[in-house]
């Protein structure tokens, strides 16, 4: 996976290969499939290339169909849904070896100003404060956090809490919560969009994780199989990526080998700038591992 911010926008800044057709590079990682957060962040990319540069995302849905394979190249291409006079729709299929793997739809607009408000940021902990993720899985297993520091040096991720017993979050309303401060880890530069796709690419890789916290279990645990099926971003306002935001996130619900989890980004500043959904599958195999 990319080890800088440098890697990262690289990975995300598509090359075009025709009208509406462009293709995506692969990073070099150990995984054996494509980060679900990768290819979101690149169909993110694909489609926004279709439209005015004055026309911003504000919402992505999406589907996770196959496994992506990391060896080779994925294909996005962009179906230019509808241009209206404030809104744009496209959507945009990741291929692979003739198949898709992916789908998304995402809504550009031109910025308008309207009506405004927003929650209330929780009272946590400044991110010096709060402990780097990689020391925390360290501590678990060194052997794991090698392999976490390889795939994810792009992010700088520190950990504020959970709702497990001890972890500093009440379990009382939300038993399945976790609260982190993340960013890309280097300067991402000026292009708003490589901001969302860089936060597009971070948000996929603890949010799911947040359902197994009620249970005292990691997305990483050898008796879990895991994986994203959906995920959908709603982005409310500007933010930087290279620059600390809190993900709050929480699970209110699992059930049928399914966990929904929902999150929100704030600034350090208290401003609410995206939200994010996803329902993922965590098939619990106790006699694994």
């Amino acid at each position: 996976m990319p080890s800088s911010a440098r890697e990262l926008i690289g990975l995300l800044d598509l090359e075009e290969i025709d009208v509406n057709l462009f293709r995506g590079t692969q990073p070099d990682t150990m995984l054996q499939r494509v980060f679900g957060g990768q290819v979101a962040g690149q169909a993110l990319v694909a489609g926004a290339r279709t439209v005015d540069q004055e026309r911003v995302v504000h919402s992505l849905h999406s589907y996770f169909l196959r496994p992506g394979d990391p060896a080779v190249p994925i294909v996005y291409d962009v179906e230019r849904i509808r241009d209206g006079r404030s809104f744009s729709t496209r959507r945009i299929v990741a291929r692979q070896h003739g198949r898709a793997i992916y789908y998304m739809t995402a809504s550009f607009q031109v910025p308008e100003e309207g009506l405004e408000h927003q929650d209330v940021m929780p009272e946590v902990p400044a991110p010096d404060d709060s402990p780097d993720l990689a020391e925390l899985v360290g501590r678990r297993s060194p052997e794991y956090a090698e392999g976490w520091k390889r795939e994810w040096a792009a992010l700088a991720i520190r950990y504020v809490g959970d709702s497990r017993p001890g972890g500093g979050l009440p379990a009382d309303e939300h038993p399945s919560q976790a609260r982190l401060w993340i960013r890309v880890n280097g300067e991402v530069g000026d292009d708003p969009l490589m901001h969302q796709a860089a936060f597009t690419y971070a948000s996929d890789l603890t949010l799911l994780g947040s359902a197994l916290v009620a249970h005292d279990l990691q997305v990483g645990s050898p008796s879990i199989q895991a994986a994203s099926l959906d995920h959908t971003i709603w982005f409310h306002r500007p933010f930087r990526a290279d620059e600390w935001l809190l993900y709050d996130q929480v699970s209110p619900t699992a059930v049928g080998a399914r966990g929904l989890a929902f999150g929100r980004l704030f600034t350090e500043a208290g401003v609410l700038v995206a939200s994010v959904a996803q329902e993922g599958l965590i098939r619990h195999r106790p006699d694994v591992g």
